[in-house]
């Protein structure tokens, strides 16, 4: 491209007579001056109009993230201290729940020893009716035995030949079953 570049300039200056108008030394005051001008006028636009406002944008962005973490830090402190409030909420609900379950627990035990020494009150009342009722029976099977065993001893002795009384039967077999 710069060969091309150098080609043309050199074939304008064969035809011109001369060198190219820009790398022409006579010109070079003038595009001194041009350029200078152009500087300052575009120091003076960046300087007076476009800088400032850059610098107020960066500015204004500044105070806005500086505020901004400030509004980050207030909400975060707040997040921790309700954080807080909630942990201590908690450990009154946990420790009420508690106290709930230790109440529904002791009521549970105390129905439940209540039901126990009730049933606990009817076993024992139909055992001493049991008893009472074995001990009833034991007397009247006892009584039927004894009348048996006087039969026995009666028709026994009766077999064997000889006869004996019902009541001497009878002392008999009671002298046997008290011993």
């Amino acid at each position: 491209m710069l060969i091309a570049l150098a080609a043309e300039t050199t074939a304008y200056a064969d035809e011109a007579g001369g060198a190219f108008p820009p790398f022409d030394p006579w010109h070079w005051e003038a595009q001194a001056f041009w350029l200078v001008v152009t500087f300052v006028l575009l120091y003076v636009v960046l300087s007076r109009l476009i800088l400032p406002r850059f610098a107020s944008t960066i500015e204004r962005r500044g105070t806005q993230i500086a505020t901004d973490l400030d509004e980050a830090a207030r909400l975060n402190e707040e997040a921790q201290e309700a954080q807080q409030a909630l942990e201590i909420e908690m450990a009154k609900a946990r420790s009420k729940a508690r106290e709930t379950a230790a109440e529904a627990q002791a009521k549970i035990e105390a129905k439940i020893a209540s039901e126990t020494a009730k049933a606990d009150a009817r076993i024992e009342a139909k055992l001493e009716e049991a008893e009472a009722d074995i001990a009833t029976l034991r007397e009247q099977e006892m009584a039927q035995v004894e009348g048996i065993a006087v039969d026995t001893v009666k028709a026994i002795t009766g077999r064997l030949g000889a006869k004996i009384k019902a009541a001497d039967a009878k002392r008999a077999v009671k002298a046997a079953l008290d011993a």
